[in-house]
C-alpha cells in the first residue's frame, strides 16, 4: 500500500479523495479536464428509481462561505443510469465507482439499489436517507433512527455490495441514527449531508429558492461537520465517511483525525473543477509538514 492508501469497507483506496454526490455528475464530465482515475473513487449522481426532473428554479443561490441547493435529485432514473451513464463512465474510470441512491419509500430503495449492485464497477451502496418517507409521516427517512434503520434493513436484502449510510445533519442526536443503521446492517455512514437553510431577496421579499428552503454546503459548515463525524466515528465500530465544507488537503487530514477512513468533497469541486486534484497532489506536502508518514495511521482516529 502507498502512502496514501486507505480501506474503505474491505475495498482498497488509492488515496481518500471521493467527489461528492451531486457535483461530480458521473465522471466523465470532470474526465474532459484531467484523469480521474487519480481519485480514490468517487460517488455519482445521486440516483432514484425513476426518472425526476428535480425542483423548480431558481434552486441554486450564494451564500457567505458556502451555496444553497435544492435540486431536487434530478437524474435520468436507474435504468438510463444503468444503460447509458455507466457505459461511458467505463472509458474513462476504471475503479470501483461509488452508487449514491434516493428514494421515496423501502421499494423504492430496495430496487434501485438491487440493480445497481448487479453492475460490475459499483463498489459501494452509498444510500442517502435524507429523503422524505411518502408512506410514513412525510418527514425524512435519516431524522428517525427507527425508519433509517428500515432502509438499511430493505436494502441489505437486496444487495450484496457494502451499504454506506449516508447521514442528515438536520437531527438533534446524530450518533442515535448512526447506531440504528449499525445495528440494522450497515457497513458504514457518510456525513454530513446538507444543513437545511434559506435566504431572502430583499427587493422582492421572497425567499431566494423557489422551493423556500435547501441545503447549505460549502465552508460554513467545515465545523459542524468535522464535530459530527468525530462523535459519530467515536460511537460506532463501521468506518465512517467525512464530508461537509472540505476543500483543502489540511482539511482532509483534519477529518481523518476525527475518525474518518475517506474524505468526500462536494462544493468544492463546483468553484473548481480541479480541486480533488488539487487536494490529492497537497497531501503529501501537508503530511510532511505534520509529520504525518502513511494516512493508514491517521484513518479511524
Amino acid at each position: 500500500m502507498g502512502r496514501l492508501s486507505v480501506t474503505l469497507c474491505g475495498v482498497g483506496l488509492d488515496n481518500p479523495v471521493i467527489p461528492a454526490s451531486g457535483t461530480f455528475g458521473y465522471g466523465y464530465e470532470f474526465a474532459e479536464l484531467y484523469d480521474i482515475n487519480v481519485l480514490g473513487t468517487f460517488s455519482f449522481k445521486g440516483t432514484t428509481l425513476e426518472e425526476r426532473f428535480g425542483n423548480p428554479t431558481p434552486r441554486i443561490a450564494e451564500a457567505p462561505a458556502g451555496m444553497l441547493n435544492s435540486v431536487g435529485l434530478q437524474n435520468p432514473g436507474v435504468e438510463k443510469v444503468i444503460s447509458e451513464e455507466l457505459p461511458k463512465l467505463r472509458k474513462c474510470f476504471h475503479k470501483p465507482v461509488m452508487a449514491n441512491v434516493s428514494g421515496f419509500s423501502l421499494e423504492d430503495y430496495a430496487r434501485t439499489c438491487a440493480l445497481l449492485d448487479r453492475e460490475e464497477q459499483v463498489g459501494w451502496l452509498e444510500v442517502n436517507v435524507s429523503c422524505p418517507n411518502v408512506h410514513g409521516s412525510g418527514m425524512s427517512f435519516g431524522t428517525d433512527p427507527a425508519a433509517a434503520a428500515s432502509v438499511v434493513r430493505a436494502v441489505k436484502a437486496a444487495a450484496k455490495k457494502p451499504v454506506i449510510v449516508k447521514l442528515t445533519p438536520n437531527v438533534t442526536d446524530i450518533v442515535s441514527v448512526a447506531k440504528a443503521c449499525e445495528d440494522a446492517g450497515a457497513d458504514g455512514l457518510s456525513l454530513i449531508n446538507t444543513i437545511l437553510a434559506m435566504r431572502i431577496d430583499l427587493r422582492t421579499r421572497k425567499p431566494v429558492l423557489a422551493n423556500t428552503m435547501g441545503g447549505l454546503s460549502g465552508p460554513a459548515v467545515f465545523p459542524v461537520a468535522l464535530r459530527m463525524v468525530y462523535q459519530t466515528a467515536r460511537a460506532v465500530k463501521i468506518p465512517v465517511v467525512g464530508m461537509g465544507g472540505v476543500s483543502s488537503a489540511a482539511d482532509v487530514l483534519e477529518m481523518l483525525m476525527a475518525g474518518a477512513r475517506a474524505v468526500e468533497i462536494g462544493a468544492a469541486n463546483l468553484t473548481d473543477p480541479y480541486a480533488c486534484k488539487r487536494i490529492i497532489e497537497a497531501l503529501p506536502g501537508e503530511m510532511d509538514k505534520y509529520g504525518i508518514g502513511t494516512l493508514a495511521e491517521l484513518t479511524g482516529g
